[in-house]
């Protein structure tokens, strides 16, 4: 979520490294497989093939994208994302992946948030002249829908969180907000909307660590705050990821995930799943395996050897946690915003979608024709076991309260999409847990983002984890000078100082 780096020379971040017994000269054209076509996979496909590494990727699905992906969907015959994925410009690592495969110019740039109350009354975060992490000041102590009492609790819980790095010692976030004496309505109308939707999960099952990572970051100048939207399709995006790949001689396979593998100190052979149902077939040797899978299916490929044991043990210590997107389409604007955020509501964002991605909604002379709009909850646990039905209903009603114009619109047609197992839970001690690219098998490797990459589950962890687990192979198979990380965005203004 910040500001790209337009060259591809990524400065050194040195990882983990093996031992020298494990390390082979480079060769022509070393093979790497790479499971899962998410962001993670994608990451590492792309840095690998430029190395000169020799890429085939296998997905599970038609498409590429994983968890940020787009498709027809059947009962509205449009193209839909399964949720909303949004950046900022302190995702230095996505914003270079973005320029490395040549899709950065179908990402729009905000500096303004706007939050709206039921009702309609809507306040606007943007930036100052004044030096971060002051660059927000203005506009926050405007804001009318919290007191005089709400924002001096939350000037004063942002002072550690900004300017000290805070631990995970296996308390809660909430915990921490209730030590340091914030009121009922911060947490409910500033600390809940900003950190659910970034973090997927309640106060109450986030560590302190992460939550203090957003905030930190979104702190450390005036750019970091940025919001970045797809102004395409999420899976447009990725297929360019796709071509990227294919240009430089590797090859994809959909709809063909892998089984299981087996590895060696010379070789790893992969099973696949044939056509015929339940039966599998060996998939080749590669010199190199990748596994950039959720944490919830990468059990299910690891072999049965003591080998497995150190990460099916990390594994066990992992939750997930649930997304729902709202898709209605409206028979006329409803409103003039691109995005906002929701308060004391259930839904947490609205997305204009036919204002984001205009193409969706326009008569023929270009000009809208109606709205299209996208609504997010994030963590919710309360919607997994109602209906589409009861959902849309719900939101119908929430989306009246907030945009007066919608009690005068037809709702044309809707979609529900709930991923259950969305992201993992950033519960109090599961940093512990996360593991480092580097396996006990010296030819294969982890990427997600659910490992070990100092990022929560975001886009921006996903290709960290995706450059880290490139980063070690390289080094296994003997280059040495393998650096693809993006350095972070600088801090500014006072920012400097805490560094």
């Amino acid at each position: 979520m910040r500001v790209p780096h337009p060259s591809f020379a990524f400065p050194a971040k040195e990882g983990g490294d093996v031992d020298s017994e494990l390390r082979m000269s480079p060769t022509p054209q070393p093979t790497v497989a790479i499971a899962g076509g998410g962001l993670a996979g994608l990451a590492a496909a792309c840095a690998l093939s430029d190395k000169g590494f020799r890429v085939t990727l296998f997905e599970k699905r038609p498409f590429l994208g994983g968890r940020a992906s787009s498709w027809e969907h059947p009962g509205t015959g449009e193209v839909v994302d399964n949720c909303q994925h949004v950046l900022f410009r302190v995702c230095t690592n996505l914003l270079a992946f973005y320029h490395r495969i040549g899709v950065a110019d179908q990402i729009r740039w905000y500096d303004e948030m706007t939050f709206i109350e039921p009702g309609g009354r809507t306040s606007v975060m943007k930036s100052s002249p004044l030096p971060a992490p002051l660059h927000t000041a203005p506009s926050f102590f405007n804001f009318p829908f919290l007191n005089a009492a709400d924002k001096l609790a939350i000037a004063r819980a942002l002072v550690p969180l900004i300017l000290t790095v805070q631990h995970d010692k296996g308390k809660s976030f909430q915990e921490w907000l209730d030590r340091h004496g914030q009121t009922q309505n911060a947490i409910h109308r500033f600390w809940n909307p900003i950190l659910v939707s970034a973090l997927s999960e309640e106060l109450n099952l986030i560590s302190v660590s992460a939550a203090a990572q957003v905030v930190r970051e979104s702190m450390k100048s005036p750019a970091a705050r940025e919001m970045g939207v797809p102004t395409v399709p999420l899976t447009d995006l990725y297929n360019k990821a796709g071509d990227y790949i294919r240009a430089r001689g590797g090859v994809l396979h959909f709809r063909q995930p892998i089984e299981g593998f087996t590895a060696d100190a010379s070789r790893v052979q992969l099973q696949l799943r044939t056509r015929e149902e339940h039966s599998q077939k060996e998939g080749g040797d590669f010199d190199f395996l990748v596994l950039a899978l959720p944490f919830d299916a990468l059990d299910k490929v690891l072999p049965e050897s003591p080998e497995s044991t150190p990460i099916r043990e990390q594994l066990s210590h992992f939750e997930t946690a649930p997304i729902t997107g709202i898709h209605l389409w409206f028979d006329r604007q409803i409103s003039d915003l691109d995005h906002a955020v929701l308060l004391d509501r259930t839904i947490q964002w609205m997305f204009h979608k036919s204002r984001l991605q205009p193409i969706r909604t326009q008569a023929a002379d270009g000009a809208p024709t109606g709205s299209y709009i996208e609504l997010v909850v994030s963590s919710s646990k309360s919607l997994i076991d109602k209906s589409r039905s009861e959902i849309v209903d719900l939101a119908l009603a929430e989306v009246r309260e907030f945009f007066p114009a919608a009690r005068a619109a037809n709702l044309l047609k809707s979609a529900v999409i709930k991923e259950v197992n969305a992201t993992y839970s950033p519960r109090p001690g599961i940093d512990a847990h996360r593991p480092t690219p580097i396996t006990a098998w010296p030819r294969v490797f982890l990427a997600g983002d659910w490992t070990a990459t100092g990022w929560p589950a975001t886009m921006e962890g996903a290709v960290r984890s995706g450059y880290l687990a490139a980063e070690a192979l390289s080094r296994a198979a003997g280059f040495k000078d393998s650096h693809f990380l993006s350095p972070d965005l600088p801090a500014t203004g006072f920012m400097r100082l805490f560094a």
